[in-house]
């Protein structure tokens, strides 16, 4: 019996590139568009490493009918365009929440204790030398407000519940049986607190939500993390915020243009920065291959997928 034969828009890690090969033909879109088969393939896996998957790319797979995306953001995915075709998208929600929430508090921790900057101090020899490094900011105390109270936002939350410090949140909405206090847009929140937390979805709904003005309501004192996508900040008003002591410093892990990153941020001392690492644990990144491919194969047995997002509800 033959495999079902899907279109891989870009590598994954080899053990799930292994376990899909496995279960499927696989045509890999980086070797080269698969022309004479494009009318077979009802099914495509993509990743972050892929970019924009966008109407255009969906024409050229007649038969398409899944989208399994490796990963919970699926704003580089074009779903308007796939809702309309009557293609259903699926991410991979859930296996991945706690590790986020992990390196989110570890970035955190970084970012005010200044933890990057100490080992460079240490292995440039200046503490064998006798030239203590600086006294750092403290989390004692502060106020942190979370942007984006999804499954992330509360495991985050729920770390933070644990250092002992005030936790408020700003959403679309209120939510109910939440105990911290709501603010009803991301400039009031970051008034309210000297911590932002960035972990709302990507995409133009939140395109440059923090901007110089939210930047500014947080504060000489405020410290911004970001483990959501680069595209939520405005990185020329927060290199400004940064370099001009509008805010005190910023951890990020996501970047608007990845994976390249403003070589204004390079040059600054005041901020910590990763390379998109949120869910990039061996054991995160296995469970959520799996998840997708669990997706595909329960769409070509069923005609369903296992999560798929909102905005391409499934058929029946």
């Amino acid at each position: 019996m033959s495999k079902p034969a899907i279109l891989a828009a870009a590598p994954f890690p080899p053990v799930t590139m292994a376990a899909l090969e496995q279960a499927f033909t696989v045509h890999r879109l980086w070797e080269g568009f698969p022309g004479a088969v494009a009318g077979s393939i009802r099914a495509m896996a993509t990743n972050a490493l892929f970019g924009t998957l966008d109407a255009a790319m969906m024409d050229r797979l007649p038969a398409l009918g899944l989208i399994a995306n490796f990963g919970v953001g699926y704003d580089a995915i074009d779903v308007a365009a796939a809702a309309a075709r009557g293609i259903v998208v699926s991410n991979t929600p859930g296996v991945l929440d706690e590790e986020v929430a992990d390196l989110t508090l570890g970035l955190l921790l970084a970012t005010i204790r200044r933890l990057p900057q100490a080992e460079r101090h240490l292995r440039a020899g200046l503490w064998a030398k006798g030239e203590a490094f600086p006294l750092s900011p403290t989390l004692r105390g502060r106020r942190v407000g979370i942007l984006g109270l999804g499954a992330i936002g509360k495991a985050v939350a729920r770390r933070l519940e644990g250092f002992g410090v005030e936790i408020a949140y700003h959403g679309r909405t209120r939510q109910e049986g939440v105990a911290y206090p709501w603010y009803p847009s991301a400039l009031a929140l970051a008034g309210a607190v000297d911590v932002l937390v960035v972990v709302v979805p990507g995409g133009a709904a939140t395109a440059g939500l923090v901007d110089a003005d939210v930047l500014a309501a947080l504060g000489p004192q405020g410290v911004l993390v970001n483990v959501a996508r680069g595209s939520v900040i405005d990185e020329d008003a927060l290199v400004a915020a940064l370099g001009n002591g509008t805010i005190l410093a910023a951890g990020l892990d996501v970047f608007a243009h990845e994976p390249h990153v403003p070589p204004a941020l390079l040059d600054l001392d005041n901020v910590v920065l990763l390379p998109h690492i949120g869910s990039g644990s061996q054991a995160t990144r296995q469970a959520m291959g799996q998840l997708m491919i669990d997706n595909l194969s329960s769409w070509f047995a069923t005609g369903k997928a296992l999560t798929p997002v909102p905005e391409t509800p499934q058929a029946g």
